[in-house]
């Protein structure tokens, strides 16, 4: 629905056009060529200045008015269509420009003409502001020109990919990949007490109620049932390491990104889904509950890295003492000292829990060992690289000693992988 504005800004710009330079220009060239007496330039220069004048002054007095297309929240990377028009006549000459900060982009972003008709996209997550578009008009003579400044500021929400998760998503479920979308654990005796009842020769004898047993005089059995719904924490490192690029994002869009997917991944099998996001401190925090994949990636959504190490003790311990669940940890293995602090704590988790630790892949890094080096610098680029694959390979082998699968992919891929590995585990009855 279009959503009409008019002038609020009417001097931001008065400025004579082409045209009037182009006026100048042939006096000039007449003057010279012509040899006209100084009294016949001047006058014709003062008409020129009068006309250009004039013509800018009707220029100015223009009621612009624009109609722009409602913008929705946007999803990081994925453009929208954005028009903004301007219903003038008269045969006026007519430009829009839409200005834009650095995290929204608008393709084309001017035209010459009464109608914009481009494609929004948000590049950076968070809440930002659109400026208001700047239209350009010139006067009847096309010497003078104006620019208005054209309604307000739109705010912008740019969220992670939420709608692609849900489609990978109904993908699963059409192709029945992970059970009919419904990932379910029916392995084991069952962890959720339900009742007691009378032994019976097929039970368990480790589900004997003994003090029941003794007290009635005949033997009980505890009868539990499978608890198909559990609980996946997603822990968020957003310290300085996430803040590094991958491509256009960071890492930690990324990683939000690949939870979006998680999340909804979760939602679909049943399970309740929370959230951990941390630096040096704990920054945000969601109890896990069922169908929580929306709320826990509206929490996150403008979550920004902070320029400080990573405390993965103090999130650690923020988790450690819940019932057993899927700690899903989304961080970056490429700093050995960061990773040494990370294989220190694992023991807090690994007692109890299980454990994903997923990360991107460094595209600049893999291109710098396959790639053919043409002097000493690529030498010593690809010598580097080696050195931080090496030790990021190192890390995740002795986290996986520890009991933690490691999920590491292309960013584009994170988020299915980190799903495959949440399959397993529940179809592996493991959680």
């Amino acid at each position: 629905m279009a959503d009409p504005s008019t002038s609020e800004h009417l001097r931001s710009g008065l400025r004579p056009s082409r045209r009037s330079a182009a006026t100048f220009g042939v006096l000039a060239v007449a003057t010279i060529a012509l040899r006209l007496p100084v009294g016949v330039v001047v006058a014709l220069a003062a008409v020129a200045i009068g006309c250009i004048s004039t013509d800018t002054v009707l220029a100015f007095r223009v009621r612009a008015r624009l109609e722009r297309s409602d913008i929705p929240t946007l999803a990081r990377q994925v453009p929208h269509p954005y028009r903004a028009s301007v219903p003038l006549e008269g045969g006026r000459g007519i430009a829009i420009r839409q200005p834009t900060p650095p995290e929204l982009a608008v393709d084309p972003s001017e035209v010459h003409g009464v109608r914009l008709d481009g494609q929004l996209t948000g590049r950076h997550r968070g809440t930002h502001q659109l400026p208001p578009p700047v239209i350009r008009v010139e006067g009847p003579l096309g010497l003078g020109a104006c620019d208005h400044t054209v309604g307000g500021s739109r705010t912008v929400t740019v969220m992670p990919d939420l709608p692609r998760a849900r489609r990978l998503a109904a993908r699963r479920r059409q192709s029945r990949s992970l059970e009919e979308g419904r990932i379910r654990s029916r392995m084991g005796l069952g962890t959720e007490f339900e009742s007691i009842r009378d032994y019976s020769p097929d039970d368990d004898i480790r589900q004997v109620n003994w003090l029941a047993t003794a007290r009635l005089g005949r033997p009980m059995t505890n009868q539990y049932r499978i608890d198909d719904n559990r609980d996946l924490i997603c822990l968020v490192d957003a310290g300085r390491l996430m803040a590094s690029p991958i491509g256009d994002a960071t890492r930690l869009d990324v990683s939000l990104d690949a939870l979006a997917v998680l999340a909804v991944a979760a939602d679909d099998a049943g399970d309740r889904v929370g959230m951990v996001a941390f630096a040096g401190d704990l920054l945000r925090q969601l109890e896990p509950r069922r169908r929580g994949a929306e709320q826990v990636v509206r929490t996150l959504f403008d979550l920004e890295p902070v320029e400080i190490e990573s405390d993965y003790d103090r999130a650690f311990q923020a988790v450690a003492g819940r019932k057993r669940s899927l700690i899903v940890l989304f961080t970056d293995l490429v700093d050995p000292a960061a990773a040494r602090t990370l294989l220190s704590v694992m023991p807090v988790l690994s007692k109890r829990h299980i454990i994903i630790v997923a990360g991107s892949k460094d595209p600049d890094l893999e291109s710098a060992i396959t790639g053919r080096p043409t002097d000493v610098r690529d030498v010593m680029r690809t010598a580097v690289a080696l050195d931080l694959l090496t030790a990021r390979r190192r890390t995740a082998a002795l986290l996986q000693r520890m009991g933690a699968t490691v999920v590491e992919a292309d960013p584009s891929s994170l988020g299915p992988a980190c799903v495959r590995a949440y399959a397993r585990i529940k179809l592996a009855g493991r959680l």
